[in-house]
């Protein structure tokens, strides 16, 4: 069974989450230099069976698309072009800074050790644990029929 990976894209850091083999556990790993996204994928990419990565989408709380929209489709498809085989999927994002925030605010109470790069993988953790979710109702779904 392959895992899925999560980014939260940003202009200067992306967070990096990643699923249990199970797909039912979303574990923040780590944030990356945007520009050194593709670079650090490929390497991620060797060392676990990812079989999909969910490409955060920041639309507004309006739902309306926004110049970061635009910024996470161009990244999607030039990771698209980049690695071919990998299937990837945007994900609507919206407040997940903010759930992010939270729990990174919770976690300063037991150890002070969050900074704004970890964040960026906190808030990949919470877009994957929403996308896992869904998942999983649709796979019930699908094996209900």
């Amino acid at each position: 069974m392959g895992k899925i990976l999560a980014l939260d894209l940003g202009d200067v850091w992306t967070g990096i989450a990643i699923s249990d083999p199970l797909k039912t556990l979303a574990r923040p790993i780590e944030s990356v230099k945007t520009t050194a996204l593709h670079a650090h994928l490929k390497e991620l990419l060797k060392l676990e069976k990812i079989e999909s990565i969910v490409v955060g989408n920041p639309i507004t709380l309006a739902g309306t698309e926004s110049k970061q929209t635009e910024r996470a489709k161009e990244q999607k498809t030039a990771l698209e072009a980049e690695f071919p085989s990998m299937q990837f999927i945007l994900w609507d994002e919206r407040l997940s800074s903010k759930q992010a925030s939270h729990l990174q605010h919770q976690m300063q109470k037991k150890r002070s050790i969050t900074t704004k790069q970890q964040s960026h993988s906190i808030a990949a953790a919470v877009i994957l644990d929403s996308y896992l979710a869904f998942y999983h109702h649709t796979h019930a779904q699908e094996s209900e029929e």
